[in-house]
């Protein structure tokens, strides 16, 4: 038997969710109603509130740009690892004052895929300390056009 192709469905939630243009709704069609996705030391449970989660962080990065680094997945397709790039301009993230500070945060996704082809549980990490210390410190410059 041949394994699921994870990656691809990862890759797909990738395209359609997060990259332009983006499709919060999209959200409706790839994960499970049960989906929790485990960032900063917190859960957000349900599809309806990740909905929210992913329209709000959208809303606080200008110019937003995700890359795919890579992805892979084990032998059964349960797990699918993925490391990823977002690059956009400060509009209010992690509570802080819109500046249009340029950033660039890396992270990485650790996957659960059911059975039926639909996203269950995203564990995150990213480097968010960094991040923050780049549009808050005292020489972060807006881009001026």
């Amino acid at each position: 038997m041949n394994p699921v192709n994870s990656v691809a469905i990862v890759e797909n939630f990738w395209r359609e969710v997060w990259q332009q243009p983006q499709n919060p709704e999209a959200i409706d069609r790839l994960v499970h109603e049960d989906f929790v996705i485990s960032s900063g030391g917190h859960d957000i449970v349900g599809r309806e509130a990740f909905k929210a989660w992913v329209r709000e962080f959208q809303s606080k990065v200008h110019n937003f740009e995700f890359h795919v680094v890579e992805s892979f997945q084990n032998a059964t397709g349960t797990r699918v690892a993925s490391r990823w790039r977002v690059t956009g301009r400060n509009n209010g993230l992690m509570g802080t004052e819109p500046n249009g500070a340029p950033f660039e945060m890396t992270g990485t996704a650790v996957w659960d895929v059911g059975p039926d082809g639909l996203l269950r549980h995203n564990w995150v990490e990213r480097n968010a300390y960094e991040v923050h210390g780049a549009i808050t410190s005292p020489g972060a410059q807006p881009h001026v056009f």
